[in-house]
């Protein structure tokens, strides 16, 4: 069917979607040994896919995905015990998300180099700003939240 029939402006292409696009969920208890499972889910989802991601990327992400479950274990097990991973997979980025039910919105420490934790979610912003990408922290409707991160496939160009 041409793009006109379908509605299209004349002249107008379609654009057909990337075999390795798609959003995934799925739910893990929020216990320890989650870290290392969500993580090998996740490159794997990635490999899986054939997702083009750049290696440093897929690192960058993966040391993500570890913090963000890493703090949904520690800090909203008690409210939530099982946890959410989203990933969602565009043209161009991927997606992570990682949600609890637990109201409190994390906040980014200041590095205090006396203490041996506690820095993860500031760990999670430089990750993703190097990269040239965004995170942020969304509430759900069921009063819980989302901890998310979006990378470019490559990092940018210095």
């Amino acid at each position: 069917m041409p793009p006109e029939a379908a509605g299209a402006a004349p002249g107008a292409e379609r654009v057909a979607s990337c075999p390795y696009e798609g959003a995934w969920r799925f739910t893990a208890p929020a216990v320890d040994s989650s870290v290392p499972q969500v993580r090998h889910a996740v490159r794997d989802l990635l490999a899986r896919q054939g997702v083009p991601v750049a290696a440093e990327t897929v690192d960058g992400l993966l040391l993500i995905v570890s913090e963000l479950v890493t703090n949904a274990v520690r800090h909203a097990a008690v409210l939530s015990p099982q946890i959410t991973v989203e990933i969602t997979v565009g043209p161009q980025w991927v997606r992570v998300g990682v949600g609890d039910n637990h109201p409190y919105r994390p906040k980014a420490l200041e590095a205090d180099y006396a203490k041996t934790g506690g820095r993860g979610l500031l760990l999670v912003k430089a990750i993703t700003a190097e990269a040239g990408g965004a995170c942020d922290v969304e509430h759900t409707p069921a009063g819980g939240k989302v901890v998310w991160a979006a990378l470019p496939f490559s990092a940018p160009l210095l």
